[in-house]
């Protein structure tokens, strides 16, 4: 992603969580991106299906550097 698409793609959702979730610039920041999905997602109407074991074994082709597991 260019430079220029992430900083638009930041600015509209920074945008939607003030408007919407009443966060401030620093609380948006802050926060993950499954942390915003979470905070826009209704309750029992997910977005999209968990990724498929092999959609993550692909990732992790790609990506050799992230570890197995995450001890939080």
């Amino acid at each position: 992603m260019s430079a220029d698409r992430f900083a638009d793609a930041a600015r509209t959702l920074a945008g939607i969580a003030a408007r919407m979730l009443g966060w401030r610039p620093y609380e948006f920041w802050a926060a993950t991106p499954d942390e915003l999905a979470a905070a826009l997602t209704v309750p029992g109407d997910p977005v999209a299906l968990p990724p498929e074991p092999q959609a993550i074994a692909a990732l992790r082709s790609l990506f050799p550097d992230t570890p197995e597991t995450f001890d939080g």
